[in-house]
């Protein structure tokens, strides 16, 4: 996902700086990156280092002791716990920390706590992130073939996933992350999960949640198209549309708000507009 979030600013151009400033901007004293209510977040601290990242602007010093304070996780719950094997993975990959201060071997013991008794994660979204954790703490994914069979089991009627059993309904964020999962694995993709995700493209641009969804948003965006670029499958006749959408969310501060209807601009949304940029611009 960086190595395609570092293609946005090409698009940026002059802009570019000014994403850098409402990012830096963002960090608190402590390291961390601010959530929507202004308290350092772990979840949040992720997109802010790789929005930094993806612009090549250099990483804050003092993020290395937020990261510290949180030991091997035990005090966090499953998503954060990922979050700090990513914030780590960022910090030893492109700050110059050393991959062996890292407490890796308990970070990933803390992340198979959660373990479901069917060999997956609980969700289509915590396998995604599992998976991603194991990597970042440069692991060897166990039981593969038990995770793929716990989310194929999240398939849902209409031919895409839900994070949920039972949902007759799919939703692109998960749909997204089932593609991703199966590619990284080297299992076949199912060729009509590219259709499912572009018939959830809107006519103006951007990707809807799940039919019916009131508006397109960036993070079912990003997902959708991140999931596309892996397939292979041409965006041509959705690009400009896609860039207008993305161009409708930013504003001169240098942020982007996550929907239409949204009136707070973060790190996250920040930098799914940043991956989106990244797959329009290839």
């Amino acid at each position: 996902m960086l190595q395609v979030a570092r293609l946005a600013p090409r698009h940026l151009d002059d802009a570019a700086s000014l994403v850098i400033d409402f990012i830096r901007a963002r960090l608190n004293a402590d390291g961390g990156f601010q959530d929507r209510a202004g308290a350092s977040d772990l979840y949040y601290t992720v997109f802010g280092l790789e929005s930094l990242i993806a612009l090549r602007a250099d990483l804050p010093a003092a993020t290395r002791g937020y990261l510290e304070s949180f030991g091997d996780g035990a005090s966090l719950d499953f998503v954060h716990r990922c979050c700090l094997a990513r914030c780590w993975a960022n910090l030893t990959g492109f700050a110059g920390a050393s991959f062996d201060d890292v407490p890796a071997a308990a970070m990933l013991a803390r992340i198979e706590e959660h373990r479901q008794t069917d060999g997956g994660f609980g969700s289509v979204y915590h396998a995604f992130l599992a998976v991603g954790a194991c990597q970042d703490l440069r692991a060897e994914i166990p039981n593969r073939a038990r995770i793929l069979d716990s989310v194929r089991a999240l398939a849902t009627k209409d031919g895409g996933y839900s994070n949920f059993p039972e949902l007759p309904l799919g939703q692109t964020p998960p749909t997204a992350a089932a593609a991703i999962i199966f590619k990284q694995f080297g299992e076949p993709v199912d060729p009509g999960l590219g259709m499912w995700l572009l018939d959830r493209c809107h006519e103006r641009g951007g990707f809807f949640a799940m039919e019916g969804s009131p508006m397109p948003d960036l993070l079912s965006t990003a997902t959708a198209l991140h999931a596309l670029g892996s397939m292979h499958v041409k965006l041509d006749a959705i690009r400009e549309p896609c860039l207008d959408f993305l161009d409708s969310l930013w504003s001169n501060r240098g942020g982007f708000y996550g929907n239409w209807s949204d009136d707070v601009q973060d790190c996250e949304y920040t930098y799914y507009a940043l991956l989106s940029l990244g797959h329009l611009c290839v």
